[in-house]
Parts: C-alpha cells; sequence; structure tokens
C-alpha cells in the first residue's frame, strides 16, 4: 500500500494536475514570469542550451511514446492487456516519457529566460517522482518482472536519476 493518493480508479486525478502543470509552464516562459533571469550574451549562450535541451528531452519524450505502442497511457495505472516494456529507450530509464518532459521544461525556462518556468522544471521533476512512485507500485503489482527491472534501470533521466 502507498501514502501517495490515487486521485481515482486508475489515478485520472493525477493527469489533470499534470494539464495544469503544463499550462503553467507554458504560461510561465510566454508571459515572462520570474525573469528575466539573463540578458545579453548570457541569455543567448542559455537560450541555446535551453533549446537543446527541449530537443533532447522532446526525443527522449517521443522515443518513450513510440516504444511504449499499445502500453501508452497517460494514467499511472497500467492499460489492461498491456505488457512490460524494458527495450528501446526503457533500456535506460523506466520513465522516458517524464524525464523528456523535465529536460524539456528546463530548455524552455532557459529559452524563455524565465526564473518561474525554471522552477517549473524542479516542479514538473517532483510531481513526477510522486506519479511514478504510484505508477510503480501499480506496475509492481501487475508485472512480476518489474522489481528487478526497477533495480537496473534509472528512473526518469538517463545516466543521472
Amino acid at each position: 500500500m502507498t501514502r501517495l493518493p490515487t486521485l481515482g480508479a486508475r489515478g485520472e486525478g493525477w493527469v489533470v494536475i499534470q494539464g495544469v502543470l503544463f499550462v503553467l509552464e507554458a504560461a510561465a516562459g510566454l508571459l515572462g514570469i520570474g525573469g528575466p533571469i539573463a540578458d545579453g550574451g548570457v541569455r543567448v549562450a542559455l537560450a541555446a542550451v535551453g533549446l537543446i535541451g527541449i530537443v533532447g528531452g522532446g526525443a527522449l519524450a517521443v522515443l518513450g511514446i513510440v516504444t511504449l505502442r499499445d502500453s501508452l497511457t497517460a494514467l499511472p495505472h497500467p492499460r489492461d492487456g498491456a505488457s512490460l516494456v524494458e527495450t528501446g529507450v526503457y533500456r535506460l530509464v523506466r520513465h522516458p516519457i517524464y524525464g523528456g518532459v523535465i529536460i524539456g521544461a528546463l530548455g524552455w525556462g532557459l529559452v524563455t529566460a524565465s526564473a518561474a518556468a525554471i522552477v517549473g522544471a524542479a516542479v514538473f521533476l517532483v510531481f513526477f517522482r510522486l506519479k511514478s512512485g504510484l505508477e510503480e507500485i501499480w506496475l509492481g503489482e501487475r508485472y512480476p518482472d518489474y522489481a528487478a527491472y526497477r533495480t537496473r534501470t534509472r528512473r526518469m533521466l538517463p545516466f543521472l536519476y
């Protein structure tokens, strides 16, 4: 059992919160809330690094989506009839879509020079850590091999976490 709230039979509330976070992250960058964090040449350099983050995070998330195929769901509860995926990008991380969003959000904060959007990336990290914790409980209940997979594979960020 977990102390995390399920927020619905399949975790529907987690998806609603996630959607709100996406809107807030986009608004923070577009409106320049809390920024700009830099100007001049530093801002250009941060924007270049941020663009790499957006592209890299997007690639990580897309690879996760493509590899999951029929097992894909936004809900933390696994789909009925889905199988445990340990191939492709899932050999590096258990939650590449979440990791991609975090990296992309950080990139967005750097591109827009918005301190609030950078903080938003940290909020995504905490949120996805919690959501993935609940998801991993359900995955462990569904798939007997999940414990071994979890032991040998990072959570969200390749080579880091």
